[in-house]
Order: C-alpha cells, then sequence, then structure tokens
C-alpha cells in the first residue's frame, strides 16, 4: 500500500513581526473606536507609552499603516498621526496590498516596481533640495553599517526607496511603487550565507549611494546609468 503524503499542499504563513502585530491592532483599535477620516489617533510617544513597545516598532507599525493609506501625519501644534481620507490613491493602495505571495505576483510587483525606478528617480531629482538629499545620503548610509544583516539592511533599502518616491511630483506613479515595495518587503525571503549576506549588502549598498549622489546633482544620465545598475541591466553589474 502506497502513503501519499500531502505536505505539499500545506501553506506555512511567515512569522509576523511585532511591529506587524502591533499595526493590526492599531487598526482594530480604529475600526473599534469607529474613527473617521480626519480623526486624531495619537502621537508616536502615545502609542509607545500606551502598549511598552520601542520606539523603533512602534515606527514601523506607523509605517505599514501609512503605507497601508491608513494613517497620515501632521506637524504642529495639535499635530500626530489622523486617520487618512480614502483617495483614489489609497484605494489603490488597497487592491495592490491585498494579493498575496505567489511567484507570479512576487514577478508581477518586480517588474512594475523595475518598470517605475527611472520615471520615478527622475521626478524625484525634479523636486530633490539639498535638506532632501541630505535626507537621503543619511538613509543610503545606514544602508552600509556593518553587520545589521540582511533583514535590516532590506528594511533601510525600502526605506530609502520610499523616501525617493516620496519625494516624485507623480502622487499616483509614487503611490503605486511604494505599495510594490510594500509588497516586496513581505515576500523577500532570508538571504542565508553570511558572507555572501556582507558581500551582497556592500555591493547594494554602493548602487544606491550612486543612485542618491545623481539624483542629488539632478543628473538625468546618471540617474538612467545607476537605474540600470540596480535592476542588474548593465551587463557589469549581472
Amino acid at each position: 500500500m502506497t502513503v501519499t503524503s500531502h505536505l505539499d499542499q500545506l501553506s506555512v504563513a511567515a512569522p509576523r513581526s511585532r511591529a506587524e502585530q502591533l499595526a493590526d491592532t492599531l487598526l482594530a483599535h480604529i475600526q473599534e473606536r469607529s474613527l473617521r477620516p480626519g480623526d486624531r489617533l495619537g502621537t508616536l510617544d502615545e502609542i509607545r507609552d500606551e502598549v511598552g513597545f520601542a520606539r523603533t516598532t512602534v515606527s514601523e507599525a506607523v509605517r505599514l499603516l501609512r503605507e497601508r493609506g491608513m494613517l497620515e501625519i501632521r506637524p504642529g501644534r495639535g499635530g500626530g498621526l489622523f486617520i487618512a481620507a480614502e483617495t483614489p490613491v489609497v484605494r489603490m493602495r488597497h487592491t495592490l496590498l491585498t494579493a498575496r505571495g505567489s511567484a507570479d505576483a512576487v514577478r508581477d510587483a518586480i517588474q512594475l516596481r523595475e518598470a517605475l525606478e527611472e520615471p520615478i528617480a527622475l521626478g524625484a531629482a525634479e523636486r530633490c533640495r539639498e535638506a532632501d538629499a541630505a535626507s537621503l545620503r543619511a538613509a543610503v548610509r545606514a544602508m552600509a553599517e556593518p553587520g545589521i544583516g540582511y533583514e535590516e539592511f532590506l528594511r533601510r533599502n525600502w526605506h530609502l526607496h520610499e523616501l525617493i518616491a516620496e519625494l516624485a511630483p507623480n502622487a499616483m506613479m509614487s503611490a503605486v511603487y511604494i505599495s510594490c515595495l510594500g509588497y516586496l518587503e513581505r515576500s523577500e525571503p532570508a538571504y542565508g550565507d553570511s558572507d555572501l549576506e556582507a558581500a551582497y549588502i556592500a555591493d547594494r549598498a554602493a548602487v544606491h549611494r550612486d543612485l542618491v549622489e545623481a539624483i542629488a546633482d539632478g543628473d538625468a544620465a546618471a540617474i538612467r546609468r545607476a537605474v540600470r545598475s540596480h535592476d542588474h541591466r548593465d551587463e557589469d553589474a549581472r
């Protein structure tokens, strides 16, 4: 008698981080209190005091909810985190973020992101000011810090690309791009070998440094070269 295993039919969900758990808790809190667009949720410090998590965890949870289009940040006195209005851009993000991590969906997200990489970077260069360039340079330096590990490197990588996308003048394009980032962030596998991991991080940090400098200089030709290198389209980058 042949025993057939059905284990290949199992779908094992990736472990959720504390930030993802907190984001879901905050979302449930918003729904339970029937908070509407424009209602104030609080500040990062108020949330941190309430839940007792580290500031980085709270910041990451808020970033996830902003990525989903649920929250917006308002500066100044009386500012903080507010429930965002459901604009067409937010609805588009929701649509993109409902996808799950099949191989085809990951491939599609990568292709869409790469198609938008150059126009996003060129748009960011048009609006990049000295303070913006300083933020981008700080983000790319953080990517190159020794010993951060692959998972943390990816988080800092996505953060840099979010900063770039937020500079782009086309809000719809920026929303689609950031949503692709969020999808790929949830789908990205661990790297593995620590030596290969360190070499990969060093190489990719250098590629992103070139991209940031091209954006800061407003050099369209350099941006295109950096994007090709970033997406492994140059023969030397393969």
